[in-house]
């Protein structure tokens, strides 16, 4: 028995590591992550743990015809981690398979009856779990069907002596085995894919982060080396640049021994990047290449393209100090970052052209308006020269005071207080020209 045990162990050691992988699917996080599965990702996990099963059977021991293995912990695993409909096609699979393996054995048709009875004990254990203890009732399946199992087999053997043998020496380990690595198995995925679910949470709360901060220079048309001073503080690098096709836009250093002097870009790894518009990851070797500096210190770095209608328009450049910060996370976070900073600028261009748009709109109808107010008041104050030349001479003032106005303050802010002297000049015009229309 012991014996048996042991080399039960060994087999569960395998699977371990092959259900590993199914952590590195991208449809795994779904398991969590309460999003519906689609027919693929269905199909692509029956096809997963029906495979870990049938290959428990292979991997399996032979014991006076019986095999000792580990075929119902594919299914019990599957189902728990992927639901009722994986559960019953991993049985369905696993169990067709046994019927072909030894036909001969008295065991061949009570296991696959098992493993069959098994995918459907774990879809209804997964129905009433609703996201409970999924370890647990996955020890508790394994057990249970294992246990189905055995009793199957003294069945359909009518108890003989053959079949009282088997059981008593393949009970415990094919119990452990299929209960005890259901739950290791469930419990190691749980965590992976947990962990890989908070990571990249984390990721993007801070790129949301970095968004919140930049929006505002953005927006208010500031200079772009605050935006690198927030990706800096925020990823914890050395430098960051961004470039546009041709030259340094802005730039931002932890210390002015690393300071970037604008100009025209001069790296061949830049011109590369913007060439071909995808990302590079620069090593200590191609660091020198890309950043020459007179300080060591510059050791890993990210350029990723920026793109404007589609187009590359320029670049953001990370560097960091060390190689070993250039993780898979900080590069999609790189190329998110990347893809906002575009977006953003794209936008503020899109605002400026409206802002120049209407500016142009405002002159025109500045241009259209001023002669024929400039003429009638022209007229107005030929008139009171003749019987008021008092009034002449304030109609005088209040124009020179308003067209000063419009001339010394197209393109700019002014102060409240200008503004209502310019207002009061129009209205004491119109008001000498027509005394009594309004007040």
């Amino acid at each position: 028995m012991f014996q048996l045990m042991s080399r039960l162990f060994n087999t569960l050691g395998y699977i371990i590591v092959i259900a590993f992988f199914f952590t590195r699917f991208h449809s795994a996080g779904k398991i969590f992550s309460g999003e519906k599965q689609s027919k693929r990702d269905i199909l692509l996990f029956s096809f997963f743990f029906s495979g870990l099963a049938i290959l428990g059977t292979y991997v399996g021991t032979d014991y006076r015809g019986a095999i000792v293995n580990s075929r119902n912990l594919g299914v019990v695993v599957g189902g728990m981690l992927s639901g009722p409909k994986v559960a019953v096609i991993s049985g369905v699979l696993a169990a067709v398979h046994r019927l072909f393996v030894n036909p001969g054995s008295i065991t061949t048709v009570p296991c696959a009856l098992a493993t069959l009875c098994g995918g459907f004990i774990t879809a209804g254990i997964f129905k009433k779990i609703k996201g409970g203890n999924r370890s647990f009732l996955g020890f508790l399946g394994g057990v249970i069907v294992e246990n189905l199992s055995m009793i199957l087999i003294l069945i359909f053997a009518g108890g003989n002596e053959l079949s009282r043998d088997i059981v008593k020496n393949i009970y415990l380990p094919m119990v452990l085995i299929n209960g005890v690595g259901a739950g290791i198995i469930i419990i190691l995925a749980e965590e992976i894919l947990e962990k890989k679910d908070k990571e990249a949470g984390a990721q993007a709360k801070l790129a949301l982060e970095i968004a919140n901060k930049t929006l505002p220079f953005f927006r208010k048309g500031q200079s772009l080396d605050a935006v690198c001073k927030i990706v800096l503080d925020s990823l914890g690098a050395e430098i960051v640049v961004i470039t546009d096709r041709e030259k340094i836009l802005a730039s931002w250093v932890v210390s002015q021994k690393l300071a970037v002097q604008h100009g025209e870009i001069q790296s061949d790894i830049t011109k590369e990047v913007l060439k071909k518009g995808e990302v590079m990851i620069i090593d200590s070797l191609t660091s020198s290449q890309d950043y020459s500096c007179p300080v060591i210190g510059i050791r890993s770095g990210i350029i990723a393209p920026l793109f404007q209608e589609e187009k590359v328009s320029g670049t953001l450049k990370i560097y960091f100090n060390n190689e070993e910060s250039i993780t898979a996370q900080k590069k999609y976070l790189a190329i998110g970052l990347s893809q906002l900073i575009s977006t953003q600028l794209e936008i503020s261009k899109l605002e400026n052209l409206k802002a120049m748009a209407r500016d142009a709109e405002l002159k025109v109808l500045q241009n259209q308006i001023n002669p024929h107010f400039l003429f009638n008041s022209l007229h107005a104050i030929a008139a009171f020269l003749r019987f008021d030349p008092g009034k002449a001479r304030e109609m005088v003032i209040d124009l020179s005071t308003y067209l000063r106005y419009n001339l010394e303050n197209t393109d700019k802010l002014v102060p409240l207080e200008k503004e209502l002297e310019q207002v009061r000049a129009y209205i004491n015009i119109e008001k000498s020209r027509f005394p009594d229309r309004f007040n």
